[in-house]
């Protein structure tokens, strides 16, 4: 017979089986933490596995997104309701603890005393009297976790950095250069679900026609203001899975993104060269735009990254888009000087602006990668800089928040390069005009709802070399 007590008024049993989309998040927590799997990819893989349905599908990749981004939050909260210091919990129950933290914390729709019970249940499957612990850890987060989430300050980076869950140093580089109480709202908003957006492939259908057929499956959605192609999704949508992504008909892409091919503006006609191209959400954008005609020349370095930007391109019916793999800065070396009306370097960078839809990256950076980012996006600006044609343009943008990778590498440009000169994107897009030169322009989540961007459009002067 199934034994029950009471939990803050509700029955507990002592033998309830562990839910499918629990087992799936722990399983998915577990690799990230031994394996160190992306989250989104292992989530993936877990949630076919585990065979769950939408619901269940949604319900445990809120749980595993959110344990991940929370977890410096999670471990201080567990450090101050454990009588074990966290060090010496075994990996798989303190992986089971920190999914049932972030249920009682930060899941209203979960009632504590299921927290505490499919806790419980997870940490038997390591076998041994884990699941005493668990049930004593458990019970004591239900009275007391919240309070010790609310006694936290937000007065230091240090302090932020716990509550928000970011390491130390990026949120010290914010508060540098943000200001504290930017960094605070960034902060805030990179633990809140990231925008749900995507583009209508123009040479498919129109942007209307996408939002009737997302209507008829269910989805509801608004047009992007500034970007004639945009959708803002109301409702959660799996778009790579759809019948309209397999059609070619829509790209999942944030309008950060998006307005990154409008300020390349290319013409129909002219030839492009777009240097770091994979996956191809920008490559196929500035195909649309020049109605498929003229010439794209996209490269990127990985072969399975290039192999899917080739995929990519034959959906969205982006035919002058011609594929390069190999090193940009190899490729171009043999590449005649002055052969593109339009580059783009989307170039690699920390990725600090895609936070909200990453959940484990905000722990795989450190300041010393920015620092070698910063010679390589300068080695591409260079070679960028030669493939401009007088008149033409060279448009930087990353998905970062990071002055090294952005202004400062603009500035460092114009000084090597007196032959270009910035264009005013800042009349273009006043809203996200750059606060220290608003010819250049910076999206932040908490203040545009979208990615965290960069965009600087340089122009080549007419009869004047790189």
């Amino acid at each position: 017979m199934v034994r029950s007590v009471l939990l803050n008024g509700h029955p507990w049993r002592r033998h309830a089986k562990v839910s499918d989309a629990r087992r799936c998040a722990y399983r998915v927590v577990r690799r990230v933490a031994e394996e160190g799997a992306f989250a989104d990819r292992a989530f993936r893989a877990e949630a076919e596995r585990h065979r769950l349905d939408a619901r269940d599908r949604a319900f445990a990749q809120q749980l595993v997104y959110g344990t991940v981004q929370r977890s410096a939050t999670l471990r201080y909260v567990l450090t101050g309701l454990s009588a074990r210091p966290i060090q010496s919990i075994d990996p798989p129950l303190r992986d089971a603890l920190l999914l049932g933290l972030f249920q009682i914390l930060y899941m209203g729709g979960v009632p504590d005393h299921a927290a505490v019970e499919q806790t419980v249940e997870l940490a038997k499957l390591g076998g041994g009297g884990s699941h005493r612990f668990a049930n004593a850890v458990m019970r004591r987060a239900a009275r007391e976790a919240r309070e010790l989430v609310d006694e936290l300050s937000e007065d230091s980076p240090a302090e932020a950095a716990i509550r928000h869950s970011h390491p130390e140093w990026l949120v010290r580089m914010w508060w540098e250069q943000l200001g504290r109480d930017h960094t605070i709202a960034l902060l805030r908003r990179d633990n809140e679900p990231a925008e749900s957006a995507v583009r209508a492939n123009c040479l498919v259908l129109t942007r209307d026609e996408l939002q009737r057929a997302l209507a008829e499956v269910g989805v509801a959605s608004e047009p992007a203001p500034r970007l004639s192609e945009g959708l803002v999704l109301a409702d959660a949508f799996d778009a790579h899975g759809s019948e309209l992504f397999e059609q070619g008909a829509l790209m999942p892409q944030s309008r950060a993104s998006m307005a990154v091919g409008r300020l390349v503006d290319p013409r129909p006609g002219e030839r492009v060269l777009d240097m770091c191209a994979a996956p191809g959400a920008k490559t196929t954008h500035l195909a649309a735009l020049m109605e498929d005609r003229g010439e794209i020349v996209a490269i990127e370095r990985a072969p399975g990254r290039a192999q899917a930007l080739v995929r990519n391109c034959r959906r969205m019916a982006a035919r002058l888009v011609h594929v390069r793999p190999g090193d940009a800065l190899e490729l171009l070396a043999d590449e005649p000087e002055a052969g593109f009306d339009r580059v783009l370097l989307d170039a690699p960078c920390s990725d600090l602006g895609t936070l909200q839809s990453r959940p484990d990256a905000r722990w795989r950076k450190d300041d010393r990668r920015i620092a070698a980012l910063t010679r390589t996006q300068d080695a591409l600006l260079d070679a960028a800089a030669r493939q401009v044609r007088p008149g033409g343009t060279l448009t930087y943008s990353t998905c970062t928040i990071s002055a090294a990778e952005n202004e400062l590498r603009i500035a460092a440009f114009l000084e090597r390069h007196t032959g270009f000169r910035l264009d005013d994107l800042g009349a273009e897009w006043p809203d996200a005009r750059h606060p220290h030169d608003g010819r250049m322009l910076r999206f932040l989540p908490h203040v545009h709802g979208t990615d965290g961007f960069f965009v600087a459009r340089l122009r080549r002067d007419r009869g004047t070399g790189a």
